[in-house]
C-alpha cells in the first residue's frame, strides 16, 4: 500500500475531529479529503495516459484526465516526429 501525504493543516483538523471529537472542523476535513482524493485520481489518470500499454488506453486516460481538469476538447495533441 502506498503512503499519502496531506497538508499539515488538514492533518491537524483530522486529529481534532477524530481524537477530540471536535465536529466544528468536519466540513473542512471533508473538503480537504475530497480535494486530496481528486488530486490522486487525476494523478493516476495522468500517469496512465503516459504509460498505458496501448495507444487506445493512453488516449482514453488522457481524455478523462482533461475532462476532469475542465480542459476543452478543442486542444490539439501535437506529436513530435
Amino acid at each position: 500500500m502506498k503512503n499519502v501525504q496531506v497538508p499539515q493543516q488538514l492533518f491537524m483538523k483530522l486529529l481534532r475531529y477524530h481524537l477530540l471529537d471536535d465536529d466544528s472542523c468536519a466540513d473542512d476535513v471533508k473538503k480537504g479529503l475530497e480535494q486530496k482524493m481528486n488530486t490522486m485520481v487525476e494523478r493516476e489518470l495522468y500517469t496512465k495516459s503516459k504509460t498505458a500499454p496501448t495507444e487506445e488506453e493512453r488516449e482514453k486516460a488522457r481524455q478523462e484526465y482533461l475532462d476532469r481538469r475542465g480542459i476543452q476538447k478543442m486542444l490539439i495533441r501535437t506529436e513530435y516526429i
